[in-house]
Formats: C-alpha cells, structure tokens, sequence
C-alpha cells in the first residue's frame, strides 16, 4: 500500500472513529424526550448559564491574551520561556486539577481574604466564570500566538520606518491583519469554555438552577441513569458546537496574510 493510501486511510479513521460515537447517541433519540429537554426549566437555564459564564470567561481571557500573545511572539524577554510553558498548564493538568487547584488557592489567607471582601466563587456564578477562565486562558493565548506568528513583521517595520509608533503599529497593522484568526480563536475559546466540565464542577458544584451548566447537567443525568435525557442534553451542547466549529471553518476559509 502507498504511502498516500496510508495517510490518507488514518485521516478517514479518525472521522469514522468519532462519527461512530456521535451516531451511537441517536440510537436513543426520541423527539419526545429532546421537546422536553427544550422545555424543561432545568436544562434552559443550564444552557443560559454555561452561554453565560462562557462569555465573560472568554471576555476575561481575551483581555490578557491578546497583549500576552503579541508580546510572545514579537519580544523577547527574561520570563519568557517560562510564560510558555506554563500555557500548556491547562493542557497536561486536568481540569479537576485545575479545580483543585483552585479550591486550595481560595482556602488560603490570601483566598478567604478574596472570598469575604470581593468575591465569593465556591459554589456561585463566578467560580463557573473563574473555573472556565483558567481552563481556557493558555489556549485561548496560544491560538493567538500562533495567529500573530502568522503575520509577517515586514508590515510593522514598514509602518514604524514611515513614523507609527509600536503601539500604532499594533492596532492600525497587526490588529487588522489578524483579524479573522484572532475571531476564529474566540469562537474556540468561547466553545471549549461550554463545553468546560471538571474544574467546573470541583470549583462551583452542580447545583440545579443557580451553578448546574449543560457539562454538568449531562454528568446529572447520566449519573440518574437517564440515556434518554442524558442523549438530548448531549446533542443540545454538540449543536452549539459544532455550529460554531463550522462557522470558524468559514471564517478560516480565505485567511491569508499576503
């Protein structure tokens, strides 16, 4: 067998190997049960939640991604190697690592003193928030690296030789350019902060209509031995994935940087 035949043949299996298990879950499709999943209080406010917690999550993560990103792949400095490991923390710790993690932080004096005075995030809204920011923040900055990377730095030295100032340069050049990578990485961020489960679960719980989030609405259901329910929940948080999975696709389609 050619080499071609090979690659090509390991491609197709990896589509089949995933394509199997998302078909297994219709075995159990019952439009019934999936008009009850809309219906259903519960599992409309997990939804509201996790599209919630989702957005300012990424929101946060942005903040400190976009000049983070730049200044990794356009500086060097002392901490740098450092700062990129570390953004493959999220990576090769588990999430209920990562909630652990946290939890323990928030046990310290520096923690409780966080917890009395600012903000509370054990069992609340904002440990889904915090729980999915750390989850997504070395992802979320490392998709944007490699967006800035991509982009070659002729453009800037152009742009400074003709008298723009580094930080004129960053936002009338760099900015524009990479526009529909950096989009492209918020749409990700935002679908791998949904879809967030363990340090979720660890840090804010699963407590039903105030931090229960369509992950752990599924772990809920399963744990009930609910199939049914547990199917239609699945397919719900698969549809709001792989919509916007496709849609980065489309927006990935043309992105050159000529």
């Amino acid at each position: 067998m050619s080499l071609k035949k090979v690659v090509i043949s390991s491609a197709i299996s990896i589509l089949l190997v995933y394509a199997m298990l998302i078909a297994s879950t219709f075995y159990f499709f019952d439009t019934k049960e999936l008009h009850k999943a809309f219906t259903d209080q519960r599992v409309l406010h997990a939804i509201w939640i996790s599209v919630a917690a989702a957005c300012i999550a990424t929101v946060m993560a942005l903040l400190l991604a976009i000049p983070s990103a730049y200044a990794l792949s356009r500086y060097s400095f002392k901490l740098k190697p450092a700062v990129d490991v570390f953004l493959e923390l999220p990576m090769i710790v588990s999430p209920a690592a990562l909630g652990a993690i946290l939890l323990i932080f928030f046990s310290t004096p520096l923690g409780l003193l966080i917890r009395d005075n600012v903000l509370d995030v054990v069992y609340t809204f904002a440990g889904i928030v915090i729980a999915q920011f750390i989850t997504v923040l070395g992802i979320c900055t490392r998709l944007m690296k490699a967006v800035f990377d991509e982009i070659p730095v002729r453009y800037e030295n152009i742009a400074r030789t003709l008298g723009a100032s580094p930080r004129h340069a960053f936002f009338k050049i760099s900015l524009p350019l990479a526009k529909k990578g950096l989009l492209s990485s918020v749409i990700l961020t935002w679908a791998k902060a949904v879809g967030e489960f363990g340090a979720t679960i660890t840090v804010a719980g699963s407590m039903a209509m105030k931090t229960e989030t369509l992950p752990t609405a599924i772990f809920m259901k399963l744990s009930m031995a609910d199939i049914k329910g547990t199917v239609m929940i699945i397919l719900i948080l698969f549809g709001i994935s792989m919509s916007l999975l496709i849609f980065t696709r489309y927006l990935l389609r043309n992105k050159q940087y000529d």
